[in-house]
């Protein structure tokens, strides 16, 4: 009977860690990334009773109820947030604490501080590899991730052009038709070049490529490049030939750029001429350089892979970071210590520590979270069973204690 006591009350105490258990888990349904707990009990060593051949054994009871973490894959809700990522799989984002603890997360709801470090909505560094040109190597040490905002991509200037323009050959002797072309300069300063084509005889015309003259020092002739271009029977370009294309040269710019050789590229990749002589109307369809003016970083997002994408304000985008992602044989060995971190025991197995999608890894989605694995028709079932559980050894209590009074009330 006295058995019956603590038995009861080992119940009571297994049922009670349970209910918080629960409790923290239904408190947690809309936490990024939480994994909920699930619930294990395991019975005390049993009491041998009886002699001979008719021994039986009564249990004492039930242990201290325990909680493992459940890793099992959360819902990946599309949020479109720029620095929102989720793993599809297994692993983990690397974070750093203020104690330069290292830490382990689920939860990829991140944000820029005022410096520029990505870290987490809670305030932990976000780990993972700085790009240099644009290039990560993911074989170093991860470190924290900044972001330059403000920082300036130099400007590029135009080597290469190329332009798509038909001259109608119905037109007469002394026809001029004009292209214009914008072109970048060493400083990012724009130059828009004037293409001038002039019929001089059939299947004959001479070019001129002009600069604005306010573009230039002084008040020298503003042409940088001249020639004559001749067709065949067919309207394609014979003259000059494949491989002997005209240089356009800017010399003296007012700017104080630096002086300019561009390569004028009149036939494409396959040896076909881009100018033509073809009875339609003359203009140009389309044309190309390869300048890049300076710009500054315009918008910064978290892409698909876990790279930390910038684009510039001159249409480029580089990449300027990679997340680092840890792959734990044994997660279930995690400590959770707030803030939706979890550290390392001495159980846990050593992190290995790489990119998205590799080695086992999951992969990093960009612009979502994932939601909590806490179902709350599961945990309110739980819940009743329970409390239905701490009723019943309750139960168990009280008739015992009614028991006992029943035998010293035999005594009088």
């Amino acid at each position: 009977m006295f058995t019956a006591f603590s038995t009861a009350l080992s119940g009571l105490s297994a049922n009670a860690i349970a209910v918080d258990a629960i409790g923290n888990n239904l408190a947690n349904l809309n936490t990024a990334g939480y994994k909920a707990t699930d619930l294990q009990f395991h019975d005390l060593m049993s009491q041998a009773l009886g002699v001979g051949t008719d021994n039986s054994d009564v249990g004492q009871g039930v242990g201290p109820a325990s909680m493992v973490r459940n890793f099992s894959q959360g819902s990946i809700q599309t949020t479109g947030g720029a620095f929102d990522a989720a793993i599809q799989g297994d692993g983990f984002f690397v974070v750093r604490n203020q104690a330069n603890q290292t830490l382990y997360t689920r939860a990829g709801n991140f944000v820029l501080d005022a410096h520029g470090n990505l870290v987490t909505a809670t305030g932990e560094d976000v780990q993972g590899w700085s790009a240099t040109n644009g290039v990560v190597n993911a074989g170093g040490p991860v470190a924290n991730i900044n972001v330059p905002i403000g920082a300036i991509i130099p400007a590029t200037a135009t080597t290469n052009m190329s332009m798509d323009v038909n001259l109608d050959s119905r037109a007469a002797t002394g026809t001029v038709v004009t292209a214009p072309l914008e072109v970048i300069d060493s400083q990012g300063g724009s130059h828009v070049l004037t293409a001038s084509f002039t019929k001089t005889d059939v299947n004959k015309w001479d070019y001129t490529v002009t600069v604005p003259a306010a573009d230039l020092k002084g008040t020298g002739t503003n042409s940088v490049a001249k020639g004559s271009l001749v067709f065949d029977s067919s309207g394609q370009l014979t003259t000059p030939a494949a491989g002997a294309d005209p240089s356009v040269k800017i010399a003296g710019l007012a700017n104080g750029a630096a002086d300019m050789t561009i390569d004028w590229n009149l036939y494409n990749a396959a040896g076909t001429g881009r100018l033509t002589q073809f009875a339609q109307t003359s203009g140009l369809s389309t044309s190309t350089q390869d300048g890049i003016a300076a710009g500054q970083i315009s918008n910064v997002s978290i892409t698909d892979g876990g790279l930390v994408v910038a684009k510039y304000s001159n249409g480029q985008q580089a990449t300027v970071a990679q997340l680092a992602v840890a792959s734990v044989r044994n997660p279930e060995t995690l400590q959770a210590v707030g803030n939706n971190n979890l550290q390392a025991t001495v159980d846990t197995a050593p992190p290995a520590i790489g990119t998205s999608d590799s080695g086992g890894r999951g992969k990093v989605v960009g612009g979502a979270i994932e939601g909590s694995t806490v179902d709350i028709a599961t945990e309110f079932t739980n819940l009743i069973t329970m409390q239905r559980s701490y009723q019943a050894n309750s139960k168990v209590i009280t008739t015992s204690d009614q028991m006992l009074q029943d035998t010293l009330n035999m005594k009088q």
